[in-house]
């Protein structure tokens, strides 16, 4: 009984809310380390090696650094506004994951406006790179901000009818009954048509806004080749080159929290979240929680293959310039976007019928 009083309430959720915290600053303490390594592999040497066994504990050793060095705010720089910044990244980066279903019954919240709910947290996260650029009070960190939000605005409209296309396919906006409805099999994911044999011809649709979508997403997380902060004209490191200590490590988690969300609405809107690829009946008769884990592991089995994907493309893709950026996301994907979306529209009204 004392579970659903309003205090019961109150720590369940912020019990919930822990979990997922620590899960994920885990997490990317070895993604980011399998992201050095994974480059380390291309370029044939050999990376972290050294702090713990086979390098384990190099993230915890960098954070440690982190940590104790002194934080340098620039003599002329908004001091307020210098150090909300990196705060504004780091809490909008971990609030988005309050709506994503980690497994069945995982979510903090199970909202019916998920995907919306996504789209506000992610144009909200632009604000905390300007603010980082403007109140460097430097040219630099304030170019580098404008060239980041520019490209963050610019990808969002692509992802945006992306995800449309996926909405009208799974006819909700709740990114938990999105992932019910691909049970069943990877026959049945959304990049394959979501519904089966009868659906396969939107595949020819799907996979390309698939492909759309994890491009945009690297564009949106300004990783490379799109890591157009940085300008090769003005070798310093962006929006947030006169951060030092917590607040620069507040922008890299915020970063690095955000690509990992990215290969989760990856993995949630195209490919089944936590669905296994192939039919499970045996797991009808197991306790709720084992099958819970069950969808978990394979929720975070693909999350690890698209992060993957991501360390891949940042060490082989050669980078592009600004104007190929620009020309890529606005009459390439957005015009591709919005056919696609014409496309699946027709096919749900029309689909049944051929």
């Amino acid at each position: 009984m004392f579970w659903s009083t309003p205090g019961g309430w109150l720590l369940l959720t912020v019990g919930q809310i822990l979990a997922v915290l620590i899960w994920i600053l885990l997490s990317l303490a070895f993604l980011l380390l399998a992201d050095r390594k994974i480059w380390a592999g291309v370029q044939m040497r050999k990376g972290p090696n050294v702090v713990g066994p086979f390098g384990l504990l190099q993230s915890f050793a960098d954070f440690l650094k982190f940590v104790l060095k002194e934080i340098v705010i620039p003599a002329g720089a908004d001091k307020t506004v210098f150090l909300l910044a990196p705060l504004i990244m780091f809490t909008l980066a971990f609030g988005a994951w309050a709506v994503m279903p980690l497994a069945p019954g995982w979510v903090v919240s199970n909202i019916n406006v998920g995907v919306l709910y996504l789209f506000a947290i992610s144009s909200l996260g632009v604000y905390g790179v300007i603010m980082g650029g403007w109140a460097s009070n430097s040219k630099y960190p304030f170019l580098g901000s404008l060239r980041s939000a520019a490209q963050m605005v610019s990808y969002e409209v692509s992802i945006g009818f992306v995800i449309v296309t996926v909405i009208l396919l799974a006819g909700s906006l709740n990114l938990v009954t999105i992932v019910e409805r691909q049970a069943g099999g990877f026959w049945n994911w959304n990049v394959l048509g979501g519904g089966g044999l009868k659906d396969l011809p939107a595949a020819l649709v799907m996979i390309p806004m698939s492909v759309i979508f994890f491009v945009s997403s690297l564009a949106e997380t300004n990783r490379p080749p799109f890591d157009l902060p940085e300008a090769e004209s003005e070798l310093v490191a962006g929006y947030q080159v006169e951060y030092s200590s917590t607040p620069y490590l507040l922008f890299m988690i915020g970063e690095y929290a955000n690509i990992v969300l990215m290969c989760a609405l990856i993995t949630t809107l195209f490919f089944g979240g936590w669905q296994a690829p192939f039919p499970t009946p045996f797991t009808a008769h197991w306790n709720p929680t084992a099958a819970s884990f069950f969808g978990f592991m394979w929720f975070f089995l693909k999350i690890i293959f698209f992060f993957f994907l991501f360390a891949v493309v940042k060490a082989v893709v050669p980078r592009y310039r600004y104007d190929q950026l620009m020309r890529l996301g606005w009459k390439v994907f957005l015009p591709t976007s919005l056919v696609a979306v014409a496309l699946i529209g027709a096919w749900r009204v029309f689909g049944s019928a051929v």
